[in-house]
């Protein structure tokens, strides 16, 4: 680290709405990932993205609100009855953060793990790349 940046140590989140940004990404798990209703799904998606957001997963890139909408509602139908469980607190830097979290049935073993990583603007999700640990089965 340089001396001029090891002087001017600031929180790394200033200026952020914490906060907000982890709402974004303890809301997202439940009501995008984990919704099985797809108008509840759909009012999440507006609520929580932004227009142009890009979702970023080993399938692929998905862009916009019909092909985010599309592609949790196809995954939620291969494992309904799975909910996705946080593993502990968001972590928030600037205008990016994430959250490590399994899924699996409830109360059970998580049958795959992964990390979400956002970039926000203007309070809204822009970008959402999600790295799994493990497969789904």
């Amino acid at each position: 680290m340089s001396q001029h940046a090891s002087k001017n140590r600031a929180a790394p989140s200033v200026g952020t709405d914490v906060r907000g940004i982890e709402t974004l990404l303890s809301r997202n798990l439940p009501e995008v990932f984990g919704e099985g209703d797809p108008a509840r799904r759909r009012s999440a998606i507006r609520e929580l993205y932004t227009e142009d957001c890009v979702l970023y997963v080993p399938p692929g890139t998905f862009v916009g609100h019909d092909a985010l909408d599309k592609f949790a509602g196809d995954l939620r139908a291969t494992h309904p009855a799975y909910v996705y469980t946080p593993h502990g607190s968001p972590q928030v830097l600037h205008n990016s953060g994430r959250l490590a979290w399994g899924s699996g049935p409830k109360g059970e073993t998580p049958a795959y793990t992964g990390v979400d990583f956002i970039i926000a603007r203007d309070g809204k999700i822009a970008a959402l790349y999600v790295y799994l640990d493990s497969s789904p089965t």
